[in-house]
């Protein structure tokens, strides 16, 4: 086998790998300080194993698995972990990506960074309250803003305007 083959090969096994087990780590939250901090006992006791999965660790869930990519009521969507208001339903659309996005995210909601797990840079948005990962921002998104924040459901709680 040459050695061409071989370094596609690893490549594309090692990518394979770190999309599907996120094996390779993520800078940030660990490094930073927010206003809401806990324990990791305290976020496994009170989040679901896949919320935990995704705001503590940075995880990506399957696309197309959550039902808030097809929630279509008016409302706001908060943080999983800290409940701090994200988005507003006015600024949801269907991305056709399997995941729920948004143009815009509410006023001092969110923050984000780079984002070096994978073979090219991605910027990661995450609660700027409690560090929580939420998903990714991509400037393929509609007007007015042109963004994408392409979120895990996981990492959201919808609730409905009364």
């Amino acid at each position: 086998m040459d050695r061409q083959a071989v370094t596609r090969r690893f490549f594309i096994g090692s990518a394979a790998a770190a999309l599907a087990g996120g094996l390779v780590p993520r800078a940030g939250a660990a490094s930073r300080r927010f206003e809401v901090e806990r324990s990791d006992a305290e976020w496994r006791r009170l989040l679901s194993p896949q919320a935990y999965a995704v705001l503590r660790q940075s995880k990506t869930e399957r696309a197309g698995s959550s039902p808030l990519d097809r929630e279509r009521r008016r409302g706001v969507y908060h943080c999983g972990g800290c409940r701090l208001p994200l988005f507003s339903s006015a600024a949801k659309y269907d991305s056709g990506t399997g995941w729920p996005s948004f143009h815009s995210p509410l006023a001092n909601a969110v923050g984000t960074r780079p984002d070096r797990s994978l073979f090219f840079t991605r910027t990661e948005v995450h609660c700027r309250r409690c560090g929580g990962h939420l998903g990714h921002v991509f400037d393929d998104g509609p007007p007015p803003t042109g963004k994408r924040y392409c979120m895990n459901g996981a990492a959201l709680i919808f609730v409905p305007r009364a």
